[in-house]
């Protein structure tokens, strides 16, 4: 691996340097060669040889240079203080086959400082669910996380009950989060400059273009996180705790807890049962990213410059970004073109959708059937189990919009509209039972149902012979979607 390890060489109050505490009797969970690739790490023989020790903490490449990292956040809308890496360590910096930064850091691996209350561990249900998500959500094309692989071992970690615990190797762009601002604005202000320097350099070299490269690294960092929420909402996928120490500086997805994808469409979904106000359902998100971009944003105005009308500036575009970049992909969704027709239609179809708490994955795939019914087999069957839902009232409902939709599609390229329909429509999700069936799987000892999940979700637009009808089943009408714990 081309090794490029930067942040061990900032301020050493910024981070805490020490090595991980091994597990006991670390054994193999699952191994992401496509990400072992695209870090060069496939190509060294002693890391492929030793990656379970090296995830295990139990062996120290002489590349390594493990460190947690400080960090605040505000937590619920609340000022958290300090909190940092309480289980995790940055252990490498490299550029990956593309040039382009990367992040290996060690989850599970043993207290630090920032530890508080915790033990420093993780469980084997939440690694498996963060290892699986991160894939999934990077295989549908959202900027994610993902992890080179994970491991169980026989260290016992007590939550509600005595688990196994595990280590995840996350692969990220950055591991810098907006709450890295917020700890040196209140703990070590004289660093801000000089790290807000480290973030251009490192992550926004082309911001150096600008006659003002502070706002021009502001501004781009508030699109792409909204970028990143609006293909969140485009794809049904709830964070489900969104403070400001959870949302990186690059608009990526990272710390995956009690997250969820959404199965009956319900805009108010709750998939954290922490969350008692709702603060971070599905339908808040857009509104909580621009809340946490507006907490993070006037700690600027330190630098010489920054100005609170210069930062409102840096804030604007976040709506128009995030409103542009969904609109245009549910027209998408739909095979449409981006016009106030397709809008029009695409809101009607949600609308529906809610009222009928109908499937949100499979319905926006079973339209490929109202299309080209002879062509989909697997999307009639969905198209089918839709209609098998509705009562008298709703079909007509369904029948006019149908009618109307398909009469926009008509003059349209139909090549084209199916290929936007295919590639903006996945078949496969990561559903919290299909998470939770491997889960149990593993707990007994067997990974072959994380293998499968792994392998149908590295293709989620395709139909597949290894999914079973229980990967796009969705929960009854009036059922509860699961909640999920931030204990992990």
């Amino acid at each position: 691996m081309r090794y490029q390890n930067t942040y061990v060489h900032l301020d050493t109050r910024l981070y805490h340097k020490q090595p991980p505490t091994p597990l006991d009797n670390p054994r193999i969970g699952h191994f992401n060669m496509q990400v072992a690739q695209q870090l060069g790490w496939a190509d060294d023989e002693d890391l492929m040889a030793r990656w379970v020790e090296i995830l295990g903490g139990q062996y120290l490449p002489a590349d390594f240079e493990p460190l947690a990292m400080a960090y605040a956040g505000h937590q619920f809308g609340q000022w958290a203080g300090q909190l940092g890496d309480g289980r995790g360590l940055l252990m490498a910096q490299v550029l990956d086959n593309n040039d382009q930064p990367q992040d290996l850091h060690l989850k599970g691996i043993g207290l630090t400082p920032y530890s508080r209350m915790g033990d420093g561990r993780a469980v084997l249900r939440s690694t498996i669910r963060e290892y699986l998500c991160g894939h999934a959500l990077t295989q549908l094309g959202i900027p994610s996380s993902n992890a080179l692989g994970f491991v169980v071992s026989d260290t016992r970690v007590r939550r509600e009950r005595m688990e196994a615990g595990a280590a995840l190797m996350r692969v990220a762009d950055s591991h810098i989060r907006l709450g890295h601002v917020e700890w040196i604005a209140s703990f070590a202000p004289d660093l801000l400059s000089e790290f807000t320097d480290y973030m251009i350099d490192t992550y926004y070299p082309e911001c150096r273009q600008s006659e003002t490269p502070v706002l021009a690294f502001l501004t781009a960092v508030v699109e792409r996180t909204a970028r990143m929420i609006a293909d969140w909402q485009l794809i049904g996928f709830a964070h489900g705790v969104m403070n400001t120490d959870n949302l990186s500086i690059t608009g990526s997805t990272l710390d995956f807890g009690p997250f969820g994808f959404m199965e009956r469409f319900n805009p108010a979904w709750i998939n954290n049962h922490s969350d008692h106000t709702g603060r971070y359902a599905y339908q808040n998100q857009p509104a909580i990213g621009h809340w946490n971009l507006n907490t993070w944003l006037p700690h600027f105005m330190r630098l010489e410059g920054v100005t609170r009308e210069t930062l409102a500036d840096c804030l604007a575009p976040y709506e128009a970004t995030f409103m542009q970049h969904y609109q245009q992909g549910l027209c998408r969704k739909l095979g449409l073109p981006h016009q106030r027709d397709s809008l029009s239609l695409a809101f009607e179809w949600l609308t529906f959708l809610e009222d009928n708490l109908l499937d949100y994955t499979n319905s926006f795939r079973a339209l490929l059937a109202l299309v080209a019914p002879n062509d989909y087999p697997y999307e009639q069957q969905l198209l089918s189990t839709m209609m098998a839902e509705l009562n008298d009232e709703a079909n007509k409902v369904w029948q006019d919009w149908s009618a109307r939709y398909l009469a926009q599609l008509q003059p349209l390229s139909m090549e084209q509209a199916f290929n936007d329909m295919q590639a903006n429509n996945p078949a496969y999700v990561l559903r919290n039972s299909m998470a939770q069936r491997a889960i149990t799987a593993a707990e007994q000892g067997q990974f072959e149902e994380v293998n499968r999940v792994f392998e149908l979700l590295a293709n989620p637009y395709d139909v597949q012979t290894i999914a079973t009808d229980l990967d796009s089943a969705p929960p009854a009408p009036h059922a509860p979607q699961m909640p999920i714990s931030c204990s992990s």
